[in-house]
């Protein structure tokens, strides 16, 4: 089965193209025109060993907000998509992930009910250029386009970057996990029958 989807977004403020494969070995070619958080997503790519092209023309010379919420949404929608129809999924994923001073916690669940708690506080307003609380829309985006249930916390820490570069870290290998499939699993894993 090839769990891979190829996504294209294009508004007045964005021109996105991205593929994913959720069998990939950790391999980004990204251009957002945000050096930062191409930075967070090759870390995404890497420690999910998802193979991960996503190219962006967004309005930077507004602010950074359409250009990241809309690639959570172009990514989010590509998560769904490679997924197909789950079966054999084990569907729950989790990380509690340290970086130097930081410790991030990720949960997952891809059965079909997008809902964010997120749980994160930063000393600045941004870091290498990005807003910080854009990581927040991002991670919204990306949970309601990929139907998940994604919940992700900062336990300590007190460098901006490791705060968010865990949170992308802990994402990725909290949804490698969930990804991964079992056969001893026929079907869905859920007792509705359906995700």
């Amino acid at each position: 089965m090839n769990r891979t989807a190829t996504v294209t977004r294009e508004t007045r403020e964005t021109r996105i193209t991205a593929t994913l494969s959720l069998d990939g070995t950790g391999k980004a070619e990204l251009a957002t025109g945000i050096g930062f958080f191409d930075h967070m997503l090759d870390g995404f790519a890497r420690h999910g060993l998802f193979d991960l092209t996503l190219h962006c023309e967004g309005d930077l010379n507004v602010d950074c907000h359409h250009t990241i919420e809309d690639c959570g949404i172009v990514l989010g929608t590509a998560i769904r998509q490679a997924l197909g129809d789950k079966a054999g999924l084990v569907r729950y994923g989790s990380c509690l992930l340290p970086m130097d001073e930081t410790l991030a916690l990720c949960a997952v669940d891809l059965g079909g009910r997008p809902y964010l708690v997120y749980d994160a506080t930063f000393a600045g307003q941004s870091c290498g250029g990005m807003d910080v609380q854009m990581a927040r829309e991002f991670f919204y985006a990306v949970s309601y386009s990929a139907m998940m249930n994604l919940h992700l916390k900062v336990l300590y820490g007190e460098n901006d970057h490791h705060k968010l570069e865990a949170m992308f870290k802990a994402f990725a290998k909290a949804l490698d996990a969930a990804t991964r499939q079992d056969p001893r699993i026929s079907g869905v894993l859920s007792t509705k029958g359906s995700l």
